[in-house]
């Protein structure tokens, strides 16, 4: 990639963020609470139509207590999303500044995203039941993602930052019947993270072109490590939120009943943050290019027990690679 298209593609990066810069309460809150009488993430994405014993009621709650969940885990990743951003910029401190001014740009809008799921959080635990859970520590996360190599953080941001897009254009955009505030914060942060998926690109190819066969086979190890760690975090999330339902929604489910919420709710969010962003073309296209096929077959065989994870009626039905 010749150094002036790299550098024309940070600077449209750079007008896109100021053509699309916002702010949290003039732009985004403007003084709204969430409507829960309303849905807020919608069925393709957490599967509560796959619980054919729920009343509208209780699939609208276990709506609205994932979307809560899927504000928190945006707000965890972009803890490790923007350390990293500041640390690689460090490569253009005195080099391309079209190039720096777009990556502090970028770690600029992420930490405005940590801080308005803060905010949405902050009136979310005021209006609904006590006894939610946050499992997982930001910066305990940070500290382990950060940990591996830097090619398998950007390689897991991009995935992040790719289904960040395709949830919001297949799934959130679409509908018409979600809480209007819940709906605009993902309008709102889908409309910045378009172009860091563009600049993450960039920068993941950049660090690929400094490694060694050896360094490469390394990070896709540690990608692997990150995947298996994400999964972690989803597990312990799913119980916790799968517990916390269940003790909102007041419906004396049975046993049975119970241990298929936990599974489904665990499904959804293995869909949510993992499967469907490695199902999308434009992950692929970049992933498998620069990896060999011996560490492609490595990637499959780690994600393969996870492809169960895919909606009865997908919004996004795209193949893993073959």
């Amino acid at each position: 990639m010749n150094t002036v298209t790299t550098t024309e593609r940070y600077a449209r990066a750079i007008e896109a963020s100021k053509r699309v810069r916002w702010d949290i309460e003039r732009d985004v809150i403007r003084g709204r609470r969430f409507d829960y009488t309303k849905t807020f993430l919608p069925s393709s994405l957490s599967l509560v139509n796959e619980l054919a014993f729920l009343s509208p009621a209780d699939k609208r709650l276990l709506s609205q207590v994932q979307g809560r969940t899927y504000a928190y885990v945006f707000g965890l990743v972009e803890r490790f999303i923007s350390a990293k951003v500041l640390d690689i910029s460090r490569e253009h401190w005195l080099g391309d500044q079209v190039a720096l001014e777009a990556l502090v740009r970028m770690s600029d809008e992420e930490i405005k995203h940590q801080e308005m799921f803060r905010r949405l959080e902050a009136q979310m635990a005021q209006d609904m039941p006590p006894g939610y859970v946050q499992t997982a520590d930001a910066n305990a996360v940070a500290r382990a993602v950060l940990g591996k190599s830097t090619w398998a953080v950007l390689a897991l941001t991009l995935d992040i930052e790719i289904f960040v897009q395709a949830h919001y254009r297949a799934s959130i955009e679409p509908q018409d019947n979600l809480s209007e505030l819940w709906k605009d914060v993902f309008l709102f942060h889908w409309k910045e993270e378009s172009q860091h998926a563009i600049l993450d690109q960039i920068e993941l190819i950049s660090e690929d072109a400094r490694l060694n066969a050896a360094q490469r086979s390394a990070a896709v190890d540690d990608l692997i490590a990150l995947v298996g760690a994400v999964d972690g975090i989803l597990q312990a999330q799913a119980q916790a939120d799968a517990r916390y339902f269940a003790q909102a929604a007041g419906t004396a489910f049975t046993d049975a009943q119970l241990e298929q919420i936990h599974d489904k709710v665990l499904k959804a969010y293995r869909w949510q943050y993992i499967v469907s962003g490695v199902m999308e073309p434009r992950f692929q296209k970049v992933l498998f290019g620069l990896i060999d096929e011996t560490q492609a077959v490595r990637v499959k065989n780690a994600l393969a027990p996870l492809t169960y994870a895919i909606p009865e009626q997908p919004d996004l039905p795209l193949p893993l690679v073959a």
